[in-house]
């Protein structure tokens, strides 16, 4: 069975798999490159970026919520149109859906978020919670559509 399989393998396809190999982890090397660059940004500001929670429905931003180790584990209810509830939870320096009634339970499922650039959205409710940034260079605007 090894015999068929060397007979119909060929020296470049070793070469081809090597470089597809060393391909697949370029996008790893550049994000830890610009996650080393925005950590020494944040080092030479000397000060902690303060990170926070946009919640916004229909494009509108409703709520903004500080995430720090001294912020209280809190619940509350959201209703972004009749009939629909969504139920977030902080605690401390993290946010999440914990509940809603879609069908689908992305934003639930979605689970913690804590880092500037995570989301989570509930698109038949509209809802989107994002973490942001007070330092604009630990948030870089990498989206392929602008607002």
């Amino acid at each position: 069975m090894f015999k068929n399989l060397k007979k119909q393998v060929r020296p470049w396809d070793y070469i081809i798999i090597l470089i597809l190999l060393i391909v697949s982890f370029i996008p790893l090397a550049i994000f830890g490159y610009s996650q080393k660059q925005q950590m020494a940004a944040a080092a030479d500001n000397n000060t902690k970026p303060i990170i926070y929670a946009e919640i916004s429905i229909d494009k509108k931003v409703i709520k903004k919520i500080k995430l720090s180790k001294k912020t209280p584990h809190k619940l509350f209810t959201l209703h972004p149109h009749s009939g629909e509830y969504n139920i977030i939870e902080v605690d401390g320096t993290r946010i999440r859906d914990k509940e809603d009634n879609t069908p689908d339970q992305i934003a639930v499922n979605t689970g913690w978020i804590s880092k500037p650039g995570q989301q989570s959205i509930c698109l038949p409710h509209r809802l989107i919670i994002t973490i942001k940034s007070s330092n604009k260079s630990a948030t870089p605007d990498n989206s392929l559509v602008k607002p």
